[in-house]
């Protein structure tokens, strides 16, 4: 008798910890999928403001110009990167090379280093990405002198 209660006792147990660990894991994804929704509203909101920008005629080159930058490189080459280099290639501010911690992965008109690798001077960073902006000016002002920009403000400026 003392053994079948000592068995539905650990069953018992067992079901408890099932739940409570399936319950956590759930929460995690839940909290992963909520950061990676925010993301991509931040990236539409930010991609929506530029296209209203293009259809004001204005451009980004504009705002480069006013500040004195001449040349860049641009941190984070997925979409918005990628369409900043489209945007001012045929302007006279020179893309250096690009930036991004996927750097073998990408194929681009430009060099890609990694964040960890050499930098080279340029007048301005410009980055790209929505999230993690803080953390990206901390690790880039510990390797160059230069400003490091956020797209996203440049956009809501314009």
């Amino acid at each position: 008798m003392k053994k079948y209660s000592s068995l539905v006792l650990f069953m018992i147990i067992g079901v408890f910890a099932g739940v409570v660990w399936s319950k956590k894991k759930n929460t995690i994804k839940v909290k992963q999928m909520e950061m990676l929704s925010n993301k991509h509203l931040s990236l539409f909101l930010m991609m929506s403001q530029w296209i209203k920008i293009k259809q004001n005629g204005k451009s980004i080159s504009e705002y480069i110009h006013k500040q004195q930058i001449e040349s860049i490189a641009i941190y984070g080459m997925s979409y918005a990167g990628e369409c900043l280099l489209n945007e001012l290639k045929d302007s006279d501010i020179k893309v250096k090379y690009g930036i991004d911690k996927n750097a073998n992965e990408i194929y681009s008109d430009i060099d890609i280093v990694s964040p960890e690798g050499k930098l080279e001077d340029v007048d301005a960073i410009i980055v790209t990405s929505v999230c993690f902006m803080d953390e990206i000016v901390e690790l880039l002002s510990k390797k160059i002198t230069c400003p490091v920009l956020s797209l996203e403000d440049i956009l809501f400026k314009l």
